[in-house]
């Protein structure tokens, strides 16, 4: 029989040093009785220590702490990081099972359409709060609170509780909140504590088979009744292997709330054996496989992180020819690239003018009660009124034209 493992008495969370900023570091210790002793060094000590120990104190007593010493290291942490990072050394000693000690609530931005705009998507370590703050000053479409490859294993249970705060607590203006939960079975555990502050959009790494995103699907379902959630919770499916490519459309249409298909490139080239170029020849079938699915399936098509910062010009070429194969976005890995990204994703002048002058003539048809379109001396067949008709309207989305 194997023995049942006893949690630690002494724990830490957060972290603290000459580089970390907003951020804080908590060592707790449970004790046997003395009731509860919490110590703080600060910087701001003088104008908000005693604002940070009266949270403190309040934290652990709705963990229902009694008896435990407190120290905590204040990097310049705002209350919701402060908050997680001490329920995350309580839970870490076996305590505060099923409890939540949540910040105070921002008001939750309007549901994302499924449809929405998501030229950009911002990744933002999942274990590093400064980088949470401004975000939305770098007006990307999306945010994305990474729970996945950003955050080191033995971090995990510590960052899901301070990216739930931070959904709780952070306005991140008209960004679209998005989280990566870990590879399954692991990410369960992720939305178990995340989906119940209304995320708008889940992003599930190395999916491989349709059964994943239902698993997903299913539990998001159960919480959302849970926790009364009615606004939507999107999914976007990442393949990143050779059976996740294979098995795309099945993917994107495992679910109605799956919004989006998108690629990851670095886990796929690995996967196949391959080096991942700035040019993507070896990854051209994969993401015009990815556009493919995405297409039959009613979802839109995104496209992976150009991984080298400094390469703007690279950037550009890549945002280009992700836009001319039908790809509607991809991510970024550094706000510099949002930009860039947002350039290359948008129509060009002349794309717009030949698509309003299609537009016009169809709508003029219309009035007519004509079935036939012309523009001069063609014919306009309804695919490209279509096309015309989806190109404006995004030109409108994006702001190009009014």
């Amino acid at each position: 029989m194997a023995a049942i493992e006893t949690p630690p008495r002494s724990t830490e969370a957060g972290h603290w040093g000459k580089e970390v900023r907003s951020d804080v570091h908590v060592a707790f210790e449970v004790r046997e009785n003395g009731g509860v002793e919490v110590s703080l060094e600060s910087r701001v000590a003088p104008y908000y220590g005693n604002a940070i120990l009266e949270q403190a104190r309040g934290v652990l007593d709705e963990l229902g702490v009694r008896h435990a010493r407190v120290a905590i290291h204040d990097e310049g942490a705002l209350p919701f990081v402060i908050a997680a990072r001490i329920e995350a050394a309580v839970r870490r000693a076996g305590l505060a099972l099923g409890k939540r000690a949540l910040p105070t609530p921002h008001s939750h931005p309007a549901p994302s359409p499924k449809d929405r705009l998501r030229r950009s998507r911002l990744y933002l370590p999942g274990s590093e709060p400064k980088y949470y703050i401004n975000a939305a000053l770098h007006q990307p479409d999306a945010v994305i609170l990474d729970l996945e490859d950003s955050v080191h294993r033995s971090e995990k249970d510590a960052a899901r509780v301070l990216v739930r705060n931070t959904l709780r607590a952070v306005d991140f203006g008209s960004c679209e909140r998005m989280v990566r939960i870990n590879q399954l079975p692991l990410g369960l555990e992720d939305l178990a504590d995340v989906v119940s502050e209304s995320p708008d959009l889940i992003l599930m790494p190395k999916v491989e088979l349709a059964d994943h995103v239902m698993e997903v699907d299913r539990m998001i379902g159960e919480l959302k009744v849970r926790h009364g959630i009615i606004r939507p919770i999107w999914i976007m499916p990442i393949l990143e292997s050779a059976l996740g490519i294979e098995n795309a459309f099945a993917i994107a249409s495992a679910s109605e709330n799956v919004a989006a298909l998108t690629i990851g490139l670095e886990d796929y080239t690995a996967d196949m054996g391959v080096v991942k170029t700035s040019e993507g020849r070896e990854s051209q079938y994969a993401r015009a496989r990815v556009v493919n699915a995405a297409r039959a399936a009613g979802v839109q098509a995104i496209d992976s992180v150009y991984g080298d910062v400094s390469d703007m010009e690279g950037l550009c070429r890549w945002g280009e020819a992700s836009r001319a194969m039908g790809f509607e976005g991809m991510g970024c890995v550094h706000p510099g690239q949002i930009r860039i990204v947002h350039e290359a994703f948008a129509p060009t002048s002349a794309e717009i003018e030949k698509a309003q002058k299609i537009v016009t003539a169809f709508e003029e048809a219309q009035k007519k009660g004509l079935s036939v379109v012309s523009l001069g001396s063609k014919m306009i067949d309804p695919p490209v009124v279509q096309r015309a008709l989806k190109l404006v309207e995004r030109a409108k989305a994006m702001g190009v034209i009014s």
